[in-house]
């Protein structure tokens, strides 16, 4: 039974199964082996410095002649840079968490690139939708990173009432059943991040995929304000522990030093740095406090995912994270859920078909 959705057919990919853009994570090895594998995959253009953008863009192209896309967010000072390489590459997609605004989404349509935002809730789906978006990811509140606080269970059958585009479930999905709930709720597909993450083809040093794979409690994966004042998803650890007991004033330093180094990193001057918070505060309703904070989410993260210090940064994660214990290949991971949703669904289509079976012999 083919899983052809209208996702799969927007997007040109094989199955509806979407690597999320995931920060220090998502490269372009990622993003090619999930596309070879028949999924579809996101750069994270939100980490990657912008010299090294385009770069990027080219060796996914190397590696694979499959469609993909790129994240981005609107207040990144080189939101422009990207959307022009976007267009110039012919980048299949683009994806992001906070619209870029009326302007850069009309160039984007303009140039036939896909734009798929994720949200966290019904209202920003449909304004997501208003604006232009041709299909969106929605997230529950079992997702990692930035997060909302209603399970996908009650969010995403809302915002398939709601929209007329494809729709796309995220948070809490690692397996073929997950793929056939989904498809079940309206969805068109599944967006995972935490499950290719956790896969042999990650970039992410074996010492923190390892604190990944032990951690096997679900409830051990909690929702912190700490990072940037905004609730976030992720491994509970003695480093979150420490920073959700430090004082405003210790954060607010730990913040400046990191937005210092996170400056450096990115090539960004100091009125760049200012400028994207000062949108960020003015777009998202952030407080000034928030917005500044938001430069400690890269650096600590950045410990775990890149330093392999998995102890002293931050490991966000979505809960199913408790509910894996090993890690496949991108190729192995797709052919398992793919297969796994083939088999729920002829069992469905089994089941139905007894009922119906046993309904005309009741009635004759």
């Amino acid at each position: 039974m083919p899983l052809q959705t209208r996702l799969t057919e927007l997007l040109g990919c094989k199955y509806p199964i979407i690597q999320t853009a995931m920060g220090w994570v998502a490269d372009a090895k990622l993003v090619a082996s999930t596309g070879n594998a028949g999924g579809f995959g996101f750069l994270a253009g939100a980490t990657i410095p912008p010299e090294a953008m385009e770069q990027a863009i080219v060796e996914t192209k190397v590696l694979s002649d499959q469609p993909f896309g790129v994240n981005f967010h609107m207040y990144q000072s080189n939101a422009q840079e990207i959307i022009e390489l976007v267009i110039k590459y012919d980048v299949k997609a683009v994806s992001y968490s906070r619209s870029p605004g009326k302007a850069l989404i009309g160039q984007l349509k303009e140039a036939d690139v896909v734009c798929i935002p994720t949200v966290g809730a019904l209202k920003h789906a449909v304004k997501a939708v208003q604006m232009g978006a041709d299909a969106v990811v929605v997230q529950g509140g079992e997702g990692g990173g930035h997060t909302g606080s209603v399970p996908t269970s009650i969010l995403l059958p809302q915002v398939v009432d709601a929209v007329d585009v494809p729709v796309v479930g995220a948070g809490g999905f690692k397996d073929g059943r997950g793929l056939v709930a989904a498809l079940a709720y309206g969805a068109e597909g599944i967006a995972m991040g935490t499950r290719f993450l956790m896969t042999a083809d990650s970039p992410v040093p074996v010492q923190t995929l390892s604190r990944y794979v032990e951690e096997n409690n679900p409830a051990k994966i909690i929702v912190s304000k700490a990072i940037d004042g905004m609730p976030q998803r992720m491994i509970s650890n003695a480093f979150l522990g420490k920073l959700e007991k430090a004082g405003n004033w210790k954060r607010f330093l730990m913040a400046f030093g990191n937005g210092l180094a996170y400056r450096k990193y990115a090539g960004a001057s100091i009125t760049d740095l200012v400028s994207s918070a000062l949108k960020m505060r003015s777009n998202d309703g952030m407080t000034a406090a928030q917005a500044l904070m938001s430069a400690n989410a890269p650096m600590v993260i950045q410990k775990a995912m890149v330093d392999g210090k998995p102890s002293e940064g931050v490991l966000p994660a979505g809960q199913i994270a408790g509910a894996i214990d090993n890690l496949p290949t991108c190729a192995e991971l797709i052919e398992q859920i793919v297969s796994e949703a083939e088999t729920r669904l002829v069992q469905m289509q089994q089941l139905n078909k007894n009922k119906t079976t046993a309904f005309l012999s009741v009635v004759s």
